[in-house]
């Protein structure tokens, strides 16, 4: 099994930044490749479409508001992974800053170990890049 974790440190406060990013279908208000998300099974499953027209399906596995945090599961997706679990959790920093962390792990699946890392640890950094634009941070 594979792993991979990003994170960015934010200058606003955690509060706001789960507000914007808690929401399971709320990725297009905040990550500019995912224009559209589309929630079934009570908000449960998302289907999010990319700039290209791809569908990724992903099932959210566990959600604790109090933490700031959740994680979920690929159900569908054209990466070369399988056994796929991401969380995303944001952390308080002193002076009211956050630091938000995106972490996956997964099996490469078709590519080596070294090519799916760094897959995803692009997905996710350029991520949090968009996400502390978006803040205006």
């Amino acid at each position: 099994m594979s792993t991979t974790t990003a994170t960015i440190d934010i200058p606003v406060p955690a509060d706001r930044v789960w507000q914007l990013i808690g929401g399971f279908g709320s990725l297009p208000d905040w990550l500019p490749y995912i224009p559209a998300s589309t929630l079934t099974e009570g908000g449960r499953v998302r289907s999010l479409t990319n700039e290209e027209g791809g569908v990724i399906v992903e099932r959210l596995e566990a959600f604790d508001n109090q933490a700031r945090r959740y994680s979920y599961s690929i159900l569908r997706a054209p990466f070369p992974v399988i056994g796929y679990r991401s969380t995303l959790t944001v952390h308080d920093k002193p002076g009211g800053h956050s630091r938000v962390e995106w972490s996956g792990t997964f099996t490469p699946a078709g590519t080596g170990e070294e090519e799916a890392i760094a897959l995803f640890h692009g997905i996710y950094t350029e991520g949090l890049a968009a996400l502390k634009k978006t803040l205006g941070a």
